[in-house]
């Protein structure tokens, strides 16, 4: 009897590199009625976290999904030398109307498993900043054709902001930096994964 699989909703994050096979996925999700939004992107490595993903690159198509499974099955038919990130959001927080169109997605991860007591703390924290449309807990899923040199360790642990405003992306990144560091004066471990700074939406 096979392993039944959860499905959950989020962000897949995959490379752009200007080749047949990123071109066709970009067309491919830009029709899918599993892709609510598409956007063209860049994403900033924090220096705590390149070490784990030197397959990385700077341009990426970030695509917000209904169905994890589907974009499983894209990412595999579409697999690629530079690393494919799939968020899946297990525990939305929240998920708000604010001021601005979404122009920045701050993914985190979480040092420790935290506790539901911990989780409420910082889901209102979150919620005291206003530029915060969305937030979430999840994990994290890689897809690569090179395998990594390293394990990352905290990919249970992951937390996804999901930022409007018409500031800028310099801007947006300052405010969930002090975000997490209000997080991390309370005692809870928080730690910038990539920043990704929407250029552009597709769909």
């Amino acid at each position: 009897m096979s392993k039944l699989e959860l499905s959950f909703s989020g962000y897949v994050c995959a490379p752009y590199l200007h080749t047949d096979t990123s071109t066709k996925l970009k067309e491919v999700w830009a029709k899918s009625k599993n892709i609510e939004k598409l956007f063209f992107v860049t994403g900033t490595f924090s220096s705590e976290s390149k070490p784990y993903f030197d397959n990385s690159t700077n341009h990426y198509l970030l695509a917000k999904f209904k169905d994890s499974a589907l974009i499983s099955d894209d990412l595999s038919k579409y697999n690629q030398e530079k690393t494919s990130f799939v968020f899946n959001i297990q525990d939305e927080l929240f998920d708000r109307e604010v001021s601005g169109d979404t122009n920045f997605i701050s993914v985190c991860y979480m040092e420790y498993g935290e506790d539901t007591e911990d989780h409420q703390e910082i889901a209102n924290l979150f919620l005291k900043r206003i530029k915060i449309g969305r937030a979430g807990f999840g994990n994290m899923i890689t897809h690569c054709l090179i395998s990594p040199k390293f394990t990352f360790p905290y990919s249970e642990n992951i937390v996804v902001l999901e930022v409007g405003s018409e500031k800028s992306h310099q801007s947006m990144k300052k405010y969930c930096d002090q975000t997490r560091r209000d997080i991390n004066r309370k005692g809870l471990t928080m730690t910038n994964l990539i920043s990704l700074s929407i250029l552009d939406q597709l769909k």
